[in-house]
């Protein structure tokens, strides 16, 4: 935490650049043969516009003046997505460890709503796992209201008003894109979902000494309520905090996209915590049919991912609506290399890894494949968020390496925090039998 502290740091430092310095950076660039040779062409044609005035006179000084200030707005451009970078760095991490947590919280809910015998034995790891939802979801909201009020509307550009005062697309959508209704509407979001977890919570822990059935009963019931609550909160907020990064462009998908996304890692991290206890000797009633069925979870999820990603993609691109496709066109020119290799790790590799029914028993195979999966959806998260904010000033350095280093050692403090609270076998819970004799 205090290594990522300090580069997120030193990231928003360095990333408030002169206008001097950015006209240098891209006349470098463009000198040594970049993937930014447009901008050569501003910083050519700056020059130029003076000697035009010589040679012309007045007559050819408007189209000067035009081509400079065109020069100038160019620039200013670049220097807001590189002031941009922290911001979005930061918040790609901290959305990404938030929504591992809610995925298992959903994960946790429809265990128990659906009264699995197989489970059981995983809900304490399940229920550490989402301790960090509420302060996570709180400083993902703090993070995106903090970069439209203290920030220079560094996230959403909706939040700006000069730009909402000319585009009258946002402004038809500024009923439901303004702060005060984000925030809003997030705060309820996080408050039912902390809620949810804090009552499963406390019947889980409540029924380990009860003499009757009563805390599980409320927690069926609870689940059950909290799982139609869910499916709507969560695609408002994949809309809001992700989407609307990209305020022109939509997709009746995204929630189920961005939902699958956040299933999969929180059942990667199932495993992967699972895993780490069992081989500290602390999780004996854990066997490798218990492992088998979360790496079957896992491959299963993977491909409910990339069929959500295909559909989504194919769909847009056959149908070539401009202001659709745009949106893939941008990641297709500037952001190949991740988008293409997103789909390699959370897609090819796993039907590789996974697809062996005895390779999902062997622990050190599913924490391989699950690492990568993990790295595939961040850089999922990655896609969805920098092209709206940095377009092609994008890469994997200081800022975006210390904002996972932050989130990802603030992440395990709190959930092994948690995991110390109680015990790591629901003692009471009817079906604890089931599951610690579960063979497949």
């Amino acid at each position: 935490m205090v290594l990522g502290a300090v580069g997120v740091g030193i990231g928003f430092m360095t990333s408030h650049k002169s206008f001097e310095e950015v006209e240098q950076l891209l006349a470098e660039e463009s000198h040594h043969g970049g993937g930014h040779a447009e901008e050569a062409s501003h910083d050519e044609a700056s020059h130029g516009t003076h000697a035009a005035v010589d040679a012309h006179g007045d007559s050819h000084g408007e189209s000067a003046h035009a081509e400079v200030d065109e020069h100038a707005k160019h620039i200013e451009h670049v220097q807001h997505q590189i002031a941009n970078r922290p911001w979005s760095a930061l918040y790609v991490a901290a959305f990404f460890f938030m929504m591992i947590a809610l995925g298992v919280l959903a994960f946790y809910a429809i265990q128990i709503a659906s009264q699995a015998g197989w489970s059981p034995v995983l809900f304490r790891v399940m229920e550490g796992i989402t301790a960090y939802l509420l302060p996570g979801a709180l400083i993902v909201l703090a993070i995106a209201v903090a970069s439209g009020t203290i920030g220079h509307y560094n996230l959403f550009v909706w939040m700006d008003p000069e730009v909402v005062a000319h585009d009258k697309l946002i402004q038809g959508k500024s009923g439901w894109l303004n702060i005060r209704g984000f925030a809003f509407r997030g705060l309820i979001f996080i408050a039912g979902w902390s809620l949810y977890r804090h009552f499963s919570r406390k019947f889980s822990i409540a029924q380990d000494t009860a003499e009757d059935k009563s805390n599980f009963k409320k927690s069926f019931r609870i689940s059950a309520a909290f799982l139609v609550f869910f499916i709507y909160t969560e695609s408002m907020m994949s809309w809001d905090w992700i989407m609307s990064v990209d305020p022109h462009w939509f997709s009746t998908l995204f929630g189920w996209y961005v939902f699958a996304s956040m299933f999969v890692s929180g059942i990667t991290v199932i495993a992967l915590i699972s895993i780490y206890l069992k081989s500290k000797g602390v999780l004996e009633f854990v066997n490798e049919n218990h492992l088998h069925d979360v790496a079957k979870f896992m491959f299963a999820f993977s491909i409910f991912w990339t069929y959500l990603w295909f559909s989504q993609f194919m769909l847009i691109w056959y149908s070539n609506i401009p202001e659709e496709v745009t949106y893939f066109v941008t990641r297709f020119q500037d952001y190949k290399l991740p988008f293409l290799g997103m789909v390699v790790m959370n897609f090819v590799f796993p039907i590789l890894m996974l697809m062996n029914a005895d390779y999902k028993r062997i622990p050190w195979f599913v924490v391989m494949a699950g690492l990568v999966i993990l790295f595939g959806h961040y850089v999922d998260i990655f896609n969805m968020i920098m092209p709206a904010t940095v377009g092609d000033r994008w890469f994997i350095g200081l800022p975006e390496i210390s904002s996972v280093l932050l989130f990802a050692g603030l992440f395990i403090f709190v959930v092994f925090t948690a995991l110390t609270k109680a015990p790591l076998l629901v003692k009471g819970y009817p079906f604890r039998k089931e599951s610690e004799d579960f063979h497949y």
